[in-house]
This record gives C-alpha cells, structure tokens and sequence, in this order.
C-alpha cells in the first residue's frame, strides 16, 4: 500500500515496505524528484538502513558470545512498517521488533520515521527507539535516490579534499583510501564514477550538499550530519544516492563482538535517537 501527503508546494508517497520514498514532486512544475525504482537498473528509491549498513563479514556478526546472521543493510528495509500518523502534510511510520527480527537481532526496537512537507522541500526524522533492558548496538544509515543526469555534480558547501573508502566485489570495506576527483569543491556524475561501486565519504566540514546541473538552474540542497556520506549510483543510471551514514561496512578484520564494530553506536535502555536530512528545492 502507498500513503500520500501533500502541501500548497509539493506532495509525496511512501509505501509500507520499508517505510520507503517513492516519490517528491513540485506542485508548480511537475517535476518528480525522487528515483522512480526501475527494477532493469535498481529496484530500490529510498531504502532505510538498519541496525547495519553494507555488509556484515560473511553476513555475520557476534553479540555476548553467540553468532548472528543478518543480511546486507539490516532487516527493516523489506518489511512492512504501519502508519501511525496521517496528516495532510506528513506521513509517521513504525516498524518494531518481532519474533523474526529478534533471530536476527537480539534487541527489541522501534523505528519510527516521519516524513514532513515543508515550504522547500521535505523534512525526514528517523527515530531509533531501545524498548529493551539492555543496551543496544546499531547503525543507522538514510539511502534517498534523486534523479539526475550524467554531466550534474554535487557541491560541497565547505572546502574540501576528499578521499573515498571503498568496498570490494564481496560487499567489504577495503583498507586503502582513494582520492576524489574534484574541481571547485564539485564531484561531477559521469558515466564511470561508480565502476568501483560508492564513494565512502569522511573527514569533510559540510553539513549540505547541492545537486545541481548546467542544463538548469533547479537546485537540491542536501542537508545532514552524519559522520560518512555515501554517494551511489548503478553506473551511468539517471540517479544518485546521497546517503548519509552512522556506521559503515564491515572490513576483513574480524570482531569478537558487534560492540567492537566501527561505528557502532550505543542506545541505553528506554532511550530513543533521532537522525534527520532534509531536502530543500529551488526552482
């Protein structure tokens, strides 16, 4: 099932898998923002990350003692959340630990995610919710899919000199750092720059990034604040992932305990955390 709100500026949809964005569009010109999830070149349009992001080595991990298996990306993505909350202008969704999420994740959770039209764009809260009475170890991680053309760029807000971790062809974090290829703080999309798959992003100053086009003078202004950023796309597909992360892919050095894993973060019982980006759109 697909949900809809709009306002005088924008509307938007959200289907109950996943809690996932299928669509942003501008009420004044009609333009669609948001991937449209062509299963040829990659089904997905806004997938949301959790408890991990990327890969698990051998999709596996340890916690006090006992093995887990849990599958790329984590386990709410590909299930339904329940609508909570339905106004005109925004959309809440939960999803909640069950018997089948705690096999693969020994902790009772609730996500909650709200999504909210605003006068530029739109507003998105994830709230991470530990229900349990112990501490919980998680990551969290946003993957929207704008649509663009080969040719646009993302813009820095700060200066910047980037370099990329990279992931290898089994999904796991490689060791070694990469340059980015920049020219005014701008990374441009061009047919080739996912050959390697994402650029994994850190050590920057911004807390925005601006998808923009010489063929047009829209602007998308990508605001976050998550340590790694991730930027994706199949390549040479009309879209880009920008994917603001709180944890990141496992690396080949294995961990006796998720605890230990890089990025991980804490929630302490009956504790909740919020993570938001937002997009605001000039015309």
């Amino acid at each position: 099932m697909v949900f809809s709100a709009e306002n005088s500026k924008f509307s938007l949809t959200v289907k109950e898998m996943g809690a996932e964005l299928t669509s942003l569009k501008s009420k004044t010109t009609g333009i669609e923002y948001i991937w449209c999830g062509n299963t040829d070149i990659w089904y997905g349009q806004s997938p949301i990350l959790f408890p991990i992001i990327g890969r698990l080595l051998d999709d596996k991990y340890r916690f006090n003692g006992k093995e887990f298996e849990m599958p790329k990306h984590g386990i709410v993505r590909k299930k339904p959340f329940v609508l909570t909350e339905n106004k005109t202008d925004s959309l809440t969704f939960s999803q909640s630990a069950d018997e089948e999420s705690l096999k693969m994740y020994p902790f009772n959770f609730e996500i909650k995610v709200t999504f909210k039209l605003t006068d530029e764009g739109l507003k998105v809260t994830h709230t991470i919710i530990n229900k349990d009475n112990k501490v919980m170890y998680y990551s969290f991680g946003a993957h929207p899919g704008l649509n663009c053309e080969i040719g646009d760029y993302i813009e820095f807000s700060d200066d910047c000199e980037l370099y990329t971790e990279r992931i290898d062809h089994d999904s796991i974090l490689m060791d070694e750092k990469f340059p980015v290829e920049m020219e005014n703080n701008r990374i441009v999309l061009t047919k080739n720059i996912f050959d390697n798959d994402a650029l994994i992003l850190s050590g920057y100053k911004s807390k925005k990034v601006s998808l923009k086009s010489d063929n047009h003078n829209r602007i998308i202004d990508f605001y976050f604040d998550s340590p790694l950023l991730g930027i994706w796309a199949k390549p040479n597909a009309p879209y880009v992932c920008i994917e603001p992360w709180w944890g990141v892919n496992d690396n080949y050095d294995k961990k006796d305990d998720i605890s230990m894993k890089r990025g991980i973060m804490i929630l302490e019982p009956q504790e909740s955390k919020n993570f938001v980006w937002e997009i605001k759109i000039s015309e």
